[in-house]
């Protein structure tokens, strides 16, 4: 419900003890984007477009963005977003005149709120990977027409949303957007601070990057090719645990890749081989954690496999691979505001919601559901051992 000035009220908004997180957040957004608007008659503002994006995720049966504007013919909708029926122009402007980056301070104090949360920490064992953050990509599918998603050719076009995602609290935690053949690299260096310990795929090794983040004080993990060239410095020992954990050979290096190409190391880096999923995989893992046993560096690496469910959740359950947008713009607001409503998920239930979890939010949202309801599966789901976010 909006106050006298038109802002959003976030504390009578339907189901109140879940919204409150949004308190003051979303206000913010008010003047954002209204330097164009000389003659005062903008009707939609950044706030209530935030609003009707979040609880698109949350109301399976829009999926387009016609579907959106009779959302904001209902009764109830009005009331909640404060906004009048809007016309299918004014939504596809807000999509361009809204700068997507005024909501990232709103993502970092949610994935703070989720960081201080129960469901963030890890088992005794894992205790050393608390920060562990993982770093991938992932690709939604754009229209031909949308020329800025270059991915494979003309008729095959795709945006990347490029996330860093902490393991144990199970949520994102920054993102980009960008066309499907932008240089993960290039956005690895965006998402990390120092202080942080991300794992990332093949995708993103680069030699001069790993000694860049070893001179920010940024921990990595980052896997090679099988072939990778490099120079011993010492053998480590192998302790029965990091045998039993699959590694086969932990070394520090002198130099990593060919003389010809690169200096000796300033300071030493470290390889760790782990068999792989396969019989003839072999894992090549280059780290600066020099502290961390073998058998935990193996146990990081499997974690990186998080991230890929939180794809498969953010695009199949969520919904997120329908762009509502052909902007880069626009669909950075989708993207943001998909990551907004999993980081909500995340602290409304206290653990790591599974499908059926989902189902009940949008049942209790839509009024099927009551709060009784609601709040009697989200203790049963607390009860349970918390995983990773799944389809089941």
């Amino acid at each position: 419900m909006s106050t006298r000035d038109g802002t959003l009220d976030s504390r009578k908004w339907q189901g109140v003890k879940y919204f409150e997180l949004l308190d003051g957040m979303l206000e913010r957004l008010r003047p954002v984007g209204c330097g164009r608007d000389r003659a005062g008659n903008r009707e939609l503002y950044f706030d209530q477009y935030a609003t009707l994006m979040i609880l698109y995720f949350f109301n399976p049966t829009v999926t387009t963005l016609r579907g959106l504007r009779q959302f904001t013919t209902l009764e109830k909708v009005q009331r909640l977003c404060g906004v009048k029926p809007t016309s299918l122009g004014s939504l596809s402007e807000a999509a361009r005149v809204f700068d997507p980056r005024a909501l990232e301070p709103i993502i970092g104090e949610l994935a703070a709120k989720v960081a201080r949360s129960r469901v963030a920490f890890p088992s005794a064992k894992e205790a050393a990977l608390a920060n562990l953050i993982a770093v991938d990509g992932s690709l939604l599918p754009a229209l031909p027409r949308m020329a800025w998603a270059l991915w494979q050719d003309a008729t095959h076009r795709a945006a990347k949303m490029h996330v860093a995602f902490a393991v144990f609290p199970g949520v994102p935690v920054r993102a980009t957007v960008t066309h499907g053949n932008a240089s993960e690299r290039d956005e690895l260096r965006k998402l990390v601070q120092p202080g942080g310990f991300y794992v990332a795929d093949r995708g993103y090794a680069d030699y001069s990057l790993f000694r860049e983040f070893d001179a920010q004080g940024v921990r990595f993990l980052i896997r090679l090719q099988e072939n990778a060239v490099f120079e011993v410095q010492e053998e480590r020992p192998l302790s029965a645990a990091d045998r039993a954990a699959g590694v086969v050979r932990d070394v520090t290096l002198k130099r990593l890749g060919t003389e010809k190409h690169n200096a000796l190391l300033k300071r030493p880096l470290r390889i760790v081989q782990v068999q792989g999923s396969q019989p003839d995989q072999m894992w090549v893992l280059a780290t600066n954690a020099l502290d961390l046993s073998a058998d935990l560096i193996a146990l990081a690496y499997h974690h990186r496999w998080q991230i890929e469910l939180f794809f498969r959740w953010l695009k199949c359950v969520l919904g997120c691979r329908h762009l509502l947008s052909e902007s880069p713009t626009g669909v950075t607001l989708q993207v943001y505001c998909a990551i907004i409503a999993a980081l909500l998920i995340g602290l409304w239930t206290g653990a790591k919601p599974n499908k059926r979890t989902y189902e009940m939010l949008c049942h209790y949202f839509s009024g099927w559901a009551t709060a009784e309801e609601l709040e009697r599966h989200l203790r049963q789901l607390q009860e349970k051992t918390t995983g990773p976010p799944s389809n089941s």
